[in-house]
């Protein structure tokens, strides 16, 4: 069979390095024991196959070819600089030895290269490095992003976000972070700082207005990751299946969670045939598993409440006192304003009655007297739409314009906006 044209090795290529380059590169930090020199050597391997497989053809097993191309070019290029530098001798042979006594190319074990993957994982969440710099790091390094792509999710520019992943990648190296999963003591501890890097990256993709789906996927993905590989170790952890359900059961309701031209459309206007099943029932299926173990926590109770969303069939059919309850449960193990601030909501529409309104904007006064939500345009939109139900309107206008003023999505301000607008509409007709 003859070798295929340059166009279709591009392309192949470019999806296995969406695809392997996390497993690649995950591989290199073991064999290499350095993520820069690991990084460096997968892009030129990556080089390399653009190069060779056109006349070559694509091997039958295209990572282990990239792993050991990788390998050889980075042992011969520090070979090289040991010619001109002695003091490179002794890291050609501590590399040499370590990847020598590994695995390699068509001999590496698949469950070796998970093992990979997890660790890391566990070194870019690593919580010497700050939030941002691990969800960069990790995004980068175990999704496969370009720097640009992340740069233009977080909305900074790409020479910030390189200069996050470079200090990510110093505190490493001066820190001599060990690269591997931690014991079955400190798993827990560890565990969680992953999964919030996780949920960080999910919740800026669901609310972020470029590139939101794809950074959805990403987490989604790593929540998938993160459980496989554990459950490969045989380590059951309940929060990775709370999380993962969690994320599945919110991005279940993503086409109907807009219009066409990007303008949000509430929970009890949404269409909800439009929601996603597949992702419902396994968002469900692991949300139920999760509450059987017992040992669940905050992502597993905060998927129950969206489970609970996700199984009715109109906002007046929600089981409100039952979500009330699951934010009683979820207040007692992660007491935040935030969590107190959806509390008030639900308890305002246990009955759907004037005094549960009313009970539920007591609820949410309080809170902003106490400033622990000042700042948050989400409380303030609450407040004026109970307000707005209670015919309260000078009190639901001034909250929609404090809730405008600090809005920074577009989408938001547009929603608040309008919501003024139709105030005003009924104010001048009345």
């Amino acid at each position: 069979m003859p070798p295929p044209v340059p166009e279709q090795v591009t392309t192949i290529i470019e999806t296995l390095y969406r695809s392997e380059s996390g497993r690649v590169l995950a591989t290199l930090v073991r064999l290499l024991g350095d993520l820069d020199l690991a990084e460096e050597a997968m892009h030129e391997a990556f080089a390399a196959a653009l190069e060779s497989w056109p006349q070559t053809g694509i091997p039958d097993k295209p990572r282990p070819w990239l792993i050991s191309t990788a390998r050889f070019k980075a042992v011969d290029g520090i070979r090289r600089r040991a010619r001109l530098d002695g003091a490179q001798k002794d890291l050609v042979a501590h590399i040499e030895a370590r990847s020598n006594a590994a695995t390699l190319g068509a001999d590496s074990d698949e469950d070796e290269i998970e093992d990979d993957r997890l660790r890391l994982i566990f070194t870019c969440c690593h919580p010497a490095l700050r939030p941002e710099w691990q969800v960069a790091l990790t995004l980068r390094e175990v999704c496969g992003l370009t720097t640009e792509e992340i740069a233009r999710a977080f909305l900074v520019t790409p020479a910030t976000l390189a200069q996050r992943i470079v200090r990510a990648k110093a505190v490493i190296r001066d820190k001599a972070i060990p690269y591997q999963v931690p014991s079955s003591q400190e798993l827990q501890a560890r565990l969680g700082a992953v999964l919030q890097v996780v949920y960080l990256i999910f919740n800026e993709g669901y609310s972020a207005e470029t590139m939101g789906a794809e950074l959805s996927r990403e987490a989604i993905r790593l929540g998938r990751l993160l459980l496989d590989l554990l459950q490969l170790d045989r380590i059951q952890e309940p929060e990775v299946m709370g999380l993962l359900g969690l994320m599945l059961l919110h991005e279940s309701r993503r086409a109907a969670r807009t219009t066409p031209d990007g303008d949000l459309i509430l929970l009890e206007q949404q269409d909800r045939s439009l929601w996603n099943r597949e992702q419902i029932a396994e968002g469900i299926s692991l949300t139920e598993r999760a509450l059987q173990s017992r040992r669940f926590g905050a992502y597993t109770l905060q998927s129950a409440i969206a489970a609970v969303h996700a199984e009715s069939s109109s906002l007046a059919s929600t089981d409100w006192r039952e979500i009330k309850l699951l934010y009683d449960r979820l207040l007692q193990i992660q007491p935040s304003p935030v969590v107190e601030l959806n509390r008030a909501v639900a308890v305002a529409e246990c009955e759907g009655s004037r005094e549960s309104l009313e009970q539920g904007l007591r609820l949410i006064d309080d809170l902003l007297a106490r400033e622990r939500l000042a700042d948050y345009h989400l409380a303030h939109s609450a407040r004026a739409d109970l307000c707005r139900r209670l015919g309260r309107i000078p009190e639901a206008r001034a909250s929609y314009e404090k809730a405008l003023a600090l809005a920074s999505q577009e989408s938001d301000r547009r929603f608040l906006a309008r919501r003024i607008e139709e105030l005003d509409s009924k104010a001048s007709s009345s």
